[in-house]
């Protein structure tokens, strides 16, 4: 993974050529490309529509403008306090998914990363390359009963993540995603971060439980009780002890 910067009028773009040959500030736009989707999926799975695919096949790419979530994102929709070019939005997570890629992280590729600052403020956005035949866990276990054997495999696919020492600020069941063969992908790291054992660890397995004990409240119908859960934990702290 080698990293350009390319200064533009009002900010920065951060890409890799060896991902995406050209890039320019359209390119961050739906318009800028022949070709594009806006992403969707049920049970709130396409976030806060601010998510986007572009390109054609084989190689598409996901653009995703930073939008502000929470208490915060009533009142301020997209903008965030500019702090310095290395520590943008953008930026820090483009280069997080660099590190947990060449790892060999199932993670998405990053493509681009922009900012644009107005005065102590900046937007921001990031291109990735889009993962194949990937749906959301809240999606893939509406579709069918899931065996026990895959949540522990879950499990054990979440305690590899952490083992590398991967905080995920949001660890829900949209940003986990299974693909055709059931293995686990993480997206969206926006305020991610590389840490040592932790807390944390404990923190965001809880944010997942309450994320899938949330999306049975939308649809009680959802095969996902509380034995799934503790098949979870077996799979996750089997592989905390095979270490």
């Amino acid at each position: 993974m080698t990293e350009t910067v390319e200064k533009t009028k009002n900010g920065a773009i951060l890409y890799d050529r060896q991902v995406i040959r050209e890039i320019s500030e359209d390119r961050f736009t739906a318009s800028g490309w022949l070709h594009s989707e806006p992403v969707s999926g049920a049970l709130r799975a396409s976030g806060r529509g601010n998510t986007t695919y572009v390109g054609n096949i084989p190689r598409q790419f996901v653009l995703r403008h930073y939008v502000r979530g929470g208490l915060v994102g009533r009142f301020v929709h997209d903008r965030y306090v500019w702090t310095g070019e290395d520590r943008t939005r953008p930026f820090a997570e483009w280069r997080m998914l660099a590190k947990m890629a060449d790892s060999g992280l199932r993670v998405p590729r990053p493509a681009a990363a922009r900012y644009c600052r107005q005065g102590p403020t900046y937007t921001a956005d990031i291109i990735t390359v889009r993962i194949p035949d990937v749906v959301a866990l809240s999606e893939y276990i509406a579709s069918e009963a899931c065996p026990p054997e895959f949540w522990r495999s879950l499990g054990a696919a979440v305690q590899g993540f952490h083992d590398k020492g991967v905080y995920h600020a949001d660890m829900n069941a949209y940003n986990l995603q299974i693909d055709g063969d059931g293995d686990l992908w993480m997206l969206d790291f926006d305020r991610g971060k590389l840490l040592p054992p932790g807390p944390w660890q404990q923190t965001t397995l809880n944010r997942l439980h309450r994320s899938l004990q949330k999306i049975v409240t939308l649809d009680p119908r959802l095969p996902f009780r509380l034995a799934n859960w503790e098949q979870f934990l077996e799979g996750y702290f089997d592989a905390v002890r095979s270490e």
